[in-house]
């Protein structure tokens, strides 16, 4: 399934939050009117497929009633057609009730993506964001109940966050057993109160490596709890690139570098105590296994200096073989796989 965006950078959001410029995250300056994303999508929509229309960049069911309306009937023609199949939205989880998502779901929304960002009360009233966590099981119910799919959002690294209020919160988020959830740790935008916050030295932003450390962390719970992660960290920009980041963990292939950490950890578990001189893996995986710039085969030739990591056409997607045999990279990762010594 393909995903067609509609950026509406922070319409709908009260504007409190900290660490949020949608228009840098997203690349937009200002939300398109309905008629311009009719036009738009007329040029981009295939003839007929499974895709999906989103709005992202605000919080959808915060705006009035009207504009949603105006927003939602300009994008009925292309489902009427069978050019996509559905819509898809994101928003607060204090603003989904009942009646939101019954109109939602007659407009033909079937998916809801909720910025809960931390289920600490905690972290968000450091960040501003202007909620309470307590809210957030009620919104997924709701969302439920009216026959949609949910997805979460996650920050880690906010305002008076720590490592473990991270793995806290993505535990009560998959306790609500969301369909997906995306992981964004946090980056200090320019523009932004947090960017205030962190040139007076009130905030300390996380470090890449500790960023990526964390989310395979965090990666490894979603895979035991067979719950999806479809992104970590944010999608690089022009604008992000170009000095719209000022400190944290920003990274065009962001997550990536959690999959290669995934993968050395797993290797490095596979080879304790042998001298293997070949690791095999789907050629798709391949570059990821070696890390980037061969970050991986790098750390691991400081043990084992005749090592090598090829690809081979006959494993499948996430596994590794050594000495004929062939296991599942996550599993190993995570501390969970055989020996087989």
């Amino acid at each position: 399934m393909k995903i067609f965006p509609i950026f509406i950078p922070n319409l709908g959001c009260p504007g409190g939050c900290l660490y949020c410029d949608q228009r840098l995250n997203s690349g937009v300056a200002q939300a398109p009117t309905p008629e311009e994303i009719a036009e738009r999508l007329k040029q981009q929509l295939p003839e007929a497929g499974l895709d999906q229309i989103a709005f992202y960049g605000g919080s959808f069911t915060a705006l009035s009633l009207s504009l949603q309306n105006n927003y939602l009937q300009a994008v009925q023609p292309f489902l009427g057609s069978g050019q996509v199949d559905s819509l898809r939205i994101s928003t607060r989880p204090d603003c989904i009730d009942g009646a939101s998502a019954a109109r939602l779901r007659r407009f033909g929304v079937k998916t809801v993506e909720l910025g809960c960002q931390s289920f600490s009360d905690r972290v968000l009233a450091a960040s501003g964001r202007g909620c309470r966590a307590d809210s957030f099981p009620l919104a997924v119910t709701v969302l439920r109940d009216a026959g949609l799919s949910v997805g979460i959002q996650l920050m880690p690294g906010l305002p008076a966050g720590t490592d473990d209020e991270a793995r806290n919160s993505l535990l009560s988020a998959l306790m609500l057993k969301p369909d997906f959830l995306r992981i964004y740790p946090t980056v200090v935008l320019a523009g932004t109160r947090l960017a205030i916050d962190w040139q007076d030295r009130r905030y300390r932003a996380m470090s890449l490596d500790h960023a990526v450390d964390l989310c395979a962390d965090l990666a490894l719970i979603c895979h035991e709890a067979e719950v999806p992660v479809i992104r970590f960290g944010l999608q690089a920009s022009v604008d992000l690139d170009a000095n719209g980041v000022l400190a944290g963990p920003y990274h065009p292939a962001f997550g990536q570098l959690v999959q290669s950490s995934l993968w050395l950890r797993a290797m490095r578990r596979l080879l304790a105590g042998r001298q293997t001189h070949v690791i095999q893996v789907h050629p798709h995986d391949l570059s990821t296994a070696l890390g980037q710039r061969r970050s991986n085969l790098g750390r691991l030739h400081q043990q084992n200096p005749d090592l090598t990591i090829e690809p081979c056409n006959m494993l499948t997607r996430g596994q590794i073989q050594i000495e004929q045999t062939t296991v599942e990279m996550m599993a190993f990762a995570a501390g969970t796989g055989d020996r087989f010594e």
